[in-house]
């Protein structure tokens, strides 16, 4: 079934539970999140960069497909480094790993496809290009005045 079913389900019967849906978690989809990830971004404390895992890119995803099915994937440490802020003082930043970042796309796009539905027009989030604001969000009560209330 694809994330578009799946996000019919969910709009049909908002009280509607999702018992398993780890099958959505395919290499096609895995894949799909790797392609979206900043090319750019820092390495985590494994140090592979976008241009190292695309390489052996079907290769690499098929391998995390497969950690992720037989449940051994582990989500590695996160790289600490400070930069500096405007007052001079260090801000933490914490950096994951590139299997990591592949891992948690693909399950934003998942969890995205069944609850999106569920979010309000009077609440406020980032939609799933992250480039838009957008109202989302079933948890704010109130917004500017408007009264938010739950169908």
């Amino acid at each position: 079934m694809p994330l578009g079913r799946l996000t019919e389900l969910a709009q049909e019967d908002s009280g509607r539970k999702f018992n398993s849906i780890a099958h959505f978690l395919t290499p096609e989809a895995l894949y799909e999140a790797f392609r979206s990830l900043r090319k750019e971004a820092s390495a985590g404390v494994d140090e592979v960069t976008y241009e190292d895992y695309a390489k052996q890119a079907t290769e690499n995803v098929q391998g995390l497909w497969e950690k992720l099915k037989g449940k051994t994937y582990r989500a590695q440490p996160l790289r600490r480094i400070y930069i500096p802020k405007e007052d001079g003082k260090p801000r933490a930043i914490s950096i994951p790993a590139l299997e990591d970042k592949i891992v948690q796309k693909a399950t934003v796009r998942l969890l995205n496809a069944i609850y999106e539905s569920d979010f309000l027009a009077c609440s406020y989030g980032l939609d799933r290009d992250a480039v838009h604001i957008k109202h989302w969000t079933k948890w704010i009560g109130s917004c500017s005045g408007n009264p938010c209330r739950m169908s």
